[in-house]
This record gives structure tokens, C-alpha cells and sequence, in this order.
């Protein structure tokens, strides 16, 4: 028997819902990061080179809204904030490393895969590389010769 069309659909939304939180830049590296334990803010904006505040705090808020890291206010002067993963967060670090190890056991084969496809399209190189989503001006299920 087939799934039902909305199952799929639903199950899609929430895996690309995931994909687009962990697939992110600065994601990944304060999940890891996080991942040896809690970290104020300033600590972890010094350990993640060339990130700025705004994107610590938008990376922390939205992982915070997601579930996957606390933020607790210890009452002092000035009052100390710390930053852990929740439960949740922790479980993602194995599958985000594992990620992140394939990524580099095959760069180089996906940079021949990438150099191969540029030559023999040359003009189309840049379109090819999307830097997030769809390839530019394709359809999500563009169908090239």
C-alpha cells in the first residue's frame, strides 16, 4: 500500500524544516562547540572565528525556540548567561559529526565531480552551485537535458 501524498508531504516540510536549522553556517559549529559543555555567550562568540554577535544571538535564539540549547540568567552583577544543549541538542551531535567527517572524506571527490560538470558545461558553472536551495532560476524539479 502507498503512503498518502499529505504523509509524504508532511514528513518532507519537517525534514527540510530540520535541514535548513542544522544545515546552517553557524549552526553546526555551536552545536559541536556546545556539545563539550555550557559556554557564555562571549566565550563562545571568541571560539567561533568570524561570527559575528548578530549571528551568535539569532543562531542561539532560534536553536533556543527549537529546543535544542537552554539559556539560563544566573542572578549576579552583571548577570551571568550560559548557553548548554538541551537533551534534544545532544542527540544531534553524532549526526551532525557524522555529517561534517562525510563531508570531508569526500570533498575531494566532489570538487572532481564539480570540475567535470564545469567543463563540460562552461557558461553554467556558477548557476550550478546554488548557495542555498534550487539551483538559480530552476524549478525544484528542474529537469535538464
Amino acid at each position: 500500500m502507498k503512503p498518502d501524498k499529505r504523509y509524504l508531504s508532511e514528513n518532507c516540510q519537517a525534514v527540510s524544516e530540520v535541514l535548513q536549522r542544522v544545515g546552517d553556517k553557524w549552526t553546526v559549529l555551536v552545536v559541536k562547540i556546545l556539545g563539550r559543555g555550557p559556554m557564555r555567550f562571549n566565550e563562545l562568540k571568541r571560539t567561533i572565528d568570524g561570527i559575528s554577535q548578530r549571528m551568535l544571538t539569532l543562531t542561539l535564539r532560534a536553536l533556543e525556540r527549537d529546543g535544542l540549547v537552554t539559556r539560563t540568567v544566573y542572578p549576579s552583577v552583571p548577570p551571568r548567561v550560559e548557553y548548554e544543549l538541551t537533551a534534544l541538542g545532544r542527540s544531534l551531535i553524532a549526526p551532525v559529526s557524522a555529517l561534517a567527517m562525510w563531508a570531508i572524506d569526500h570533498r575531494g571527490a566532489i570538487h572532481g565531480a564539480r570540475t567535470r560538470f564545469d567543463a563540460r558545461e562552461p557558461g553554467k558553472a556558477s548557476k550550478a552551485r546554488p548557495a542555498r536551495g534550487h539551483a538559480a532560476g530552476a524549478a525544484p524539479h528542474d529537469h535538464r537535458p
